[in-house]
């Protein structure tokens, strides 16, 4: 692949015809709405939400006659306004990362040894090298072991050595906006990130006698469920409350008593199944229990529990094997659908370590983004990138440029996968229950009309941008983002907005 940094600009002249399109198309001034439709401004009012919180725009995407896209611009209240996104920032980074890395791209995860495999024993510790696959889950840990097994390995008589060297020590710093360290949503990046650095616990009363059941993924080769927890009459709701969780691995090892994860509390009856996630082991630990038992499962044998441990690979030590991890097209679906923090985070991270170099840092993913908004002729003025995931409390970005991303995206050749990575509207992902009631009217048509959006959501900051195609088939990019404290009632403005494109609210004669 080119240096990025050395490749032309796409399409030069391409590009500045869709800027010039876009000035055409949005000159005229009589086309432009500066007013915010009144269903979306009474909803604003009854959630006391002042009209100064709250940034909209809306264009419609239209076709040319040379096969690009072009805009006409349909909303416009406060859409140059730098704001706080949320999560919606998610779509700048996988943008860029689809169209500089490509979505084949694929992450590795190396393994070397400074021992000999004899009669089916490696004499010699492991040592792991990252490079930031975001999706090292137990599926595709249970690939590498084996990869390994297929190298005549059936024991391991040495210790494990994590090589995170492809990061920056401050980009895995553990620091929180809101201080819940335990929180799934809150994991920092890892070079050998596995599993999320999260314990996934199942909980739900048995079906075959009245106890409770707890399960967790992803398997660790010494962790002990310890369940006192007592059953009780009452309703699912608001089922956490009443739980309490302990687990303190604090100056723990593979020689103490088995790592032990208490539960006690009470748990309502009424509750079939419930997940609790927590991150509750630092990394080393967490990697270490789950490597260990990812081998035992495949069924390899330790000569002694390994003890994990940082440690860059030796120079003497030889390749073992080269891992291979998921497509960046995959990733970027997980990313928006689900809207994943730390997968985004990696995705910065991997933007700096292609194109710059090791160590990655945060700085350094800007560069590239900042490099690609000016390849593509976007100049955002006020444009704020902390971590690239949303989750910050300083990121920012005007409705207006995140619209003009999503333009730009359909004249990429990544374009549909990058519109088939957002959620759906009462379908999938963090969108699946919203619009629900409002789809359910256009059963009747052939031709269905969608949502796709990316969803944002902090303490006061909700957050939409994406596509919308409305009942007669038109195609709406749209974002608002809403700045404040009462922004947890503004979903249903937000719905409002959405409904309204769908109908073909900006074109009354369509709406009729």
């Amino acid at each position: 692949m080119p240096n990025f940094f050395q490749r032309p600009l796409i399409n030069v002249l391409a590009i500045f015809s869709i800027g010039a399109s876009v000035i055409t198309l949005s000159a005229k001034a009589n086309d432009v709405r500066t007013t915010i439709p009144q269903t979306i401004s009474s909803s604003l009012k009854r959630n006391q939400i002042p009209n100064e919180s709250i940034s909209i725009s809306v264009i419609e995407i239209e076709p040319s006659r040379n096969g690009m896209h072009v805009s006409k611009n349909i909303l416009d209240w406060r859409a140059s306004e730098p704001m706080n996104p949320a999560s919606t920032m998610k779509l700048l980074t996988t943008l860029t990362s689809l169209d500089v890395l490509g979505p084949k791209y694929r992450w590795h995860t190396n393994i070397y040894t400074d021992g000999l495999i004899r009669q089916g024993t490696l004499k010699g510790n492991l040592y792991l090298q990252g490079t930031g696959d975001p999706k090292l889950v137990p599926e595709e840990l249970a690939k590498l072991m084996k990869d390994l097994q297929n190298l005549g390995i059936q024991k391991i008589d040495g210790n494990l050595f994590f090589d995170r060297t492809a990061y920056a020590p401050s980009v895995m710093a553990h620091n929180t906006i809101d201080g819940e360290i335990l929180r799934a949503y809150n994991v920092p990046p890892d070079p050998l990130l596995y599993a999320f650095r999260a314990l996934s616990f199942q909980l739900g009363k048995s079906s075959t006698a009245d106890f409770i059941d707890i399960r967790y993924t992803p398997a660790l080769s010494q962790l002990k469920i310890n369940n006192r927890m007592q059953l009780v009459d009452r309703p699912c709701d608001n089922w956490i409350s009443n739980i309490q969780f302990n687990l303190n691995p604090e100056g723990w090892s593979p020689s103490d008593q088995p790592l032990s994860a208490e539960f006690s509390g009470s748990f309502p009856s009424a509750c079939t199944s419930v997940n609790y996630n927590v991150v509750a082991l630092d990394a080393n630990t967490f990697l270490t229990q789950g490597f260990a038992a990812a081998w035992e499962i495949a069924g390899g044998t330790w000569a002694h529990q390994p003890i994990g441990k940082d440690g860059s690979v030796p120079l003497t030590a030889r390749p073992l094997l080269q891992f291979e991890g998921i497509n960046l097209g995959d990733d970027v679906l997980d990313i928006n659908k689900h809207s994943n923090n730390v997968m985004a985070r990696q995705l910065l991270l991997t933007l700096a370590l292609e194109k710059i170099g090791k160590p990655a840092t945060t700085a350094n993913g800007e560069q590239v983004i900042r490099s690609w908004l000016k390849q593509n002729n976007l100049e955002f003025p006020g444009l704020v990138i902390e971590n690239g995931s949303g989750l910050s409390r300083n990121e920012a970005i005007a409705a207006g440029q995140m619209n003009q991303l999503l333009l730009t995206a359909r004249n990429l050749p990544i374009g549909e996968i990058f519109y088939n990575s957002l959620p759906i509207a009462g379908t999938d992902g963090t969108m699946r229950n919203r619009l629900v009631t409002q789809l359910r009217k256009f059963l009747h048509l052939k031709q269905k009309p969608e949502a796709r959006i990316k969803t944002g959501t902090l303490v006061d900051v909700r957050a939409i941008s994406g596509y919308v195609i409305s009942k007669s088939g038109r195609m709406y990019a749209v974002t608002s983002f809403i700045n404040h404290p009462n922004a947890w009632r503004g979903l249903e403005a937000h719905d409002q907005l959405l409904a309204w494109l769908l109908e073909d609210g900006p074109d009354p004669k369509q709406a009729r």
